[in-house]
């Protein structure tokens, strides 16, 4: 049952993309240890900025 719990909330993540921020934080580590990485409130609103200005990641007519 644990392991189809920990399935469930990979999957929601994923789907979410709640799990964008990890995968930001892991690749920063790895190509530039010494700097400081962005925060999540940063992450999140250069993310949602970068798919408003994308017209092919989301359409929003107002």
């Amino acid at each position: 049952m644990r392991e189809l719990a920990g399935k469930l909330r990979w999957y929601w993540r994923e789907l979410t993309g709640e799990s964008a921020y990890d995968r930001y934080l892991a690749h920063a580590r790895a190509h530039d240890p010494g700097a400081s990485p962005l925060s999540r409130r940063e992450f999140e609103r250069r993310r949602t900025d970068a798919a408003e200005d994308d017209p092919r990641e989301g359409f929003r007519c107002c």
